[in-house]
Formats: C-alpha cells, structure tokens, sequence
C-alpha cells in the first residue's frame, strides 16, 4: 500500500488502498489535541502520568481494555497489568473467542495466506462475504501471472455458504443463500456428510441437502481446499460449536485430500495482542494478575461482565489504530489513551492523546494467518508519546 503526506501532515493512501485504510489515515492524521488532560483540562505529560498511577494505586481490581495497539505497546501493556495487579481484555475478544474455545478443545488445522494463493482450486467461504471487513483479501490471494505450482485464477473455484458473494471472488462462484441462524445446522449437517455418514433428512435449514452433497463432493475432489471464515461475522449464540463442526469437517476431509482452514482475524489488532500475551505469559485474552501470577478464565474476567457487575474499579482504555470508543455509561474512572481526535476524550478522567503506529512512529503488528510479524513504518514522525512510552511512565510511579 502506498500514503503520501501533505505539508500540512494529513495522510492519504496513494496507491492499493481500500475504503478502511482510506478514512483511518484520514482519520488518524488529522490536527486535535496535542496535550493531555486531567479532569478535562489540560495538564503535563508527568502530571497525566501521576493521575493515572494515583488511579492505578487506589483500585482494588483494576482492568486494562480496548488493547488496540502494537507489539511494543502490548508489551508495555502486559508490564502494567503485571505491576497493578490488572486484568486484560480486548475490544474484540468475544469474536476472538468463538475460535480460540474451539481451538482450545480440539486443535485447528490451518493454513497460510502464501498457501491459499499458490495451491488453492478450492475456497469455501462461511458466513462472511470477505470484503466487508478485509476488503483486500481477494486481491492479495489472486495471482493473474500464475502461481509457483501452475495454477491460475480462472481454474480456481468460490463457493459461499450463506453471504452472497463479492464480485472479485477468484474463479468461478457458486452461492448457497442460507441465514446466519441457520449456519449451525447447515455446517453440522456438512460435516456428517463429508465424514461418511447417512442422513434421512431432506433440508439442514432452508438448505436441501442434495446442495451440500454437491459442495461435499466438491471439497472431497479439490486438490487443495480451504475453508474461510470470520468470527466475528459468526454472530449468534454458542458460534463456537459452529467453528468446532468446521473443524470437524477438516479432520475428515484431510483423510483423503488437502483442506485446510483460514480463520479471519487481526482487527483492531487483536491477534497481535493475543500473540504477545501468549509468548509474555502462557495464556490468551481474559488474563488477571490479581494473584501476583497470570489467571486465565475466559468467563470471570470478560471486561463486559467486570464492568456491568462493577467488579472493575479503574478501567484503562487503549485505542492507537482508530477511535475505538469505551463502553457507555462507565461507572470506574477511565484512563484514556487514544489518538488525538478520540470521541470519548471528554469522558476521561486521564486522557493521553498518543501516537498512531504506522503513521507516527514505527511498530509491528501480527498479520492474519498469524505466521509473520509485519514492520510498519512512520509515514509522518511525530513527537506525540506512543502508548508503550505512557504506559512504562504510568508504571515507574507505581510500586
């Protein structure tokens, strides 16, 4: 992707943008406020950065979200949660979650973007038209000069379960409408077919099973199949049990041919969060250190329910890659470290304008399929603090 910036330091996506990149650089760039503030008026950098540990200090359960950030911020972020004894949640976990609780109890097979773009004849897309939340990803799996191994884009196939499918999904495209409630039978129903079994039944949903013994013959036939999906579009209760059945139908399918899964992810880099937490500490997203040692519960400390149930006395809100607002009606204090133009920036007890990695200052974040940590470049340096700058800051003061 190619950003040029003005004389008067807006950026703009030049080159190989979508609409997402267009409006966050835009958005991201633009002149706000420069200083921090404390009770809403303006205040130092170290008299922010001591109101925020004085709020630290007096909480007795502390929670520390949002978690939009990069690596070294992450980092920084799991240093804080360590010294206060916090815990970390991001903004996305509840999507994040219908694959990791499913990952969790049977493993996953899955597959690269390198992979899909040179082997795949096959993508069977589940519940998602793709582009509305990766708008790129079709352009960057199509390879109009050939592939490594000989294959071309025309001899490649799309077949979409459920949402109707985008105009440049490779090859050609089969659709198979189904609503979003139906997924969890249809996918059930998929599944048994793949691994043998017989089924009386003459519709799973609004779907008549001759459609899913045609996919199911399909998939059994591709050379190279891969199953996509994103979890955050799986909205509706228990959409793990829908990931575990894709999971399933992988198992079988890889007795006889290759198939594999590539499940969806990395906004408001969430995978980067995750990935950090994991090789920092051992565990995933909903991480406590109130004992002095990492605690993972994936219910006990969802940040929603610590916060409706006012278990959480302080939270710490982290949005650098867009305004990625707090939740509403927030009884605890809020330290807020966001970029400049932040919506919620008035509800802060603290607020930290910081830097945007990417556009302000360097960083890394983790790519989707979660195999290579991407090196991002300051387009337009700032002076403006990053969040690892303010968060370590916070934690000098501290204990």
């Amino acid at each position: 992707m190619g950003v040029s910036a003005s004389d008067g330091g807006t950026v703009s996506v030049s080159a190989r943008g979508c609409e997402l990149s267009r409006a966050g650089f835009a958005r991201q760039s633009a002149a706000g406020q420069d200083s921090a503030r404390v009770g809403g008026s303006a205040a130092t950098f170290e008299q922010a950065v001591e109101a925020a540990a004085k709020i630290l200090r007096e909480a007795v359960q502390p929670l520390i979200g949002g978690l939009a950030t990069d690596v070294a911020g992450m980092r920084a972020a799991v240093e804080l949660a360590d010294r206060c004894g916090a815990v970390l949640d991001h903004a996305g976990s509840t999507a994040k979650f219908r694959n990791l609780l499913a990952f969790q109890d049977r493993g996953a097979i899955t597959t690269t973007l390198a992979e899909v773009r040179n082997r795949a004849d096959l993508l069977v897309v589940v519940g998602t038209d793709v582009i509305s939340r990766f708008p790129r990803f079709f352009e960057r799996i199509a390879a109009p000069g050939g592939t490594l191994f000989g294959l071309k884009d025309k001899d490649r196939r799309s077949i979409f379960l459920g949402a109707r499918p985008p105009p440049d999904a490779p090859g050609r495209t089969d659709w198979i409408a189904c609503g979003q409630p139906e997924l969890p039978d249809v996918l059930g129903a998929l599944g048994a077919l793949v691994a043998g079994v017989r089924l009386d039944a003459q519709h799973a949903g609004s779907v008549p099973l001759e459609r899913l013994r045609e996919l199911s013959n399909a998939m059994q036939a591709a050379r190279y199949g891969v199953l996509v999906w994103a979890a955050a579009d799986l909205n509706f209760p228990h959409a793990e049990l829908s990931v575990q059945a894709i999971q399933r139908t992988l198992a079988a399918l890889s007795r006889t041919t290759r198939f594999s899964g590539v499940p969806l992810g990395g906004s408001e880099a969430d995978l980067t969060a995750d990935a950090v937490l994991l090789w920092q500490v051992g565990c995933p997203f909903r991480t406590s250190f109130a004992t002095g040692r990492p605690e993972y519960d994936p219910y006990l400390f969802d940040a929603r329910r610590l916060l409706a149930r006012r278990e959480a006395d302080a939270l710490t809100w982290i949005s650098t890659l867009s305004d990625l607002p707090p939740p509403e009606d927030l009884e605890a204090p809020l330290i807020l470290l966001a970029g400049p133009n932040a919506a919620a920036a008035d509800r802060a007890d603290v607020y930290f304008p910081v830097a945007t990695p990417g556009l302000d200052h360097a960083g890394h974040l983790v790519r989707t399929d979660k195999v290579l940590t991407m090196r991002l470049v300051a387009t337009r340096p700032s002076e403006r603090a990053s969040c690892a700058r303010v968060l370590r800051a916070i934690c000098q003061e501290l204990p």
